[in-house]
């Protein structure tokens, strides 16, 4: 990736780093979010959210984190589906960070974890966020009403999906 940034997944130490660029990025990813208490923002509080399950992925400057992607509620079985989201630092936007972090979950999603789809919702009006769930794929398949409660107001999402393959889940 451009400009020396690269991608890992989220690792043991990690709490202090996010809870820094999340932070710095607080008034940049206001429109975009839930009203967060402020506890929110600490190491303790992203401690607790990096071992609540969730895969992560970083995007990464150094030890800086400047952007992030989550895959939550994953579930296998016959749906072997999971939820994304994801997030580049104000100062990194336009780079393609969001591209590849999305890039790299799709691609553990199908080689590492087995899923079969993996969705996706934008508020109506956020163009880039689905510029790049466009160019990795994804369908828009509708639209959900006051979906999440974002900025203070329940909102409506556009929902998209990609499917990543037709394979039968393992016999159980």
């Amino acid at each position: 990736m451009a400009d020396g940034v690269g991608i890992r997944e989220a690792r043991d130490g990690d709490a202090e780093a996010l809870a820094d660029a999340l932070r710095r990025n607080r008034a940049h990813m206001r429109p975009f979010e839930p009203v967060r208490a402020e506890t929110y923002y600490s190491a303790e509080a992203q401690a607790e959210r990096l071992a609540d399950g969730g895969r992560r992925w970083f995007a990464v400057d150094g030890e800086r984190i400047v952007g992030a992607a989550v895959l939550s509620g994953i579930v296998l079985g016959p749906f072997r589906s999971a939820s994304l989201g994801y997030w580049v630092d104000g100062e990194h936007n336009g780079r393609g960070i969001a591209t590849a972090l999305t890039e790299e979950v799709l691609r553990a999603s199908r080689d590492t974890l087995g899923l079969h789809r993996i969705e996706a919702s934008t508020l109506l009006d956020n163009h880039a966020s689905q510029r790049v769930l466009a160019k990795a794929g994804f369908e828009r398949i509708g639209t959900a009403p006051r979906y999440l409660h974002i900025a203070g107001a329940w909102r409506d999402h556009h929902l998209f999906q990609r499917i990543l393959h037709d394979q039968a889940p393992p016999l159980a």
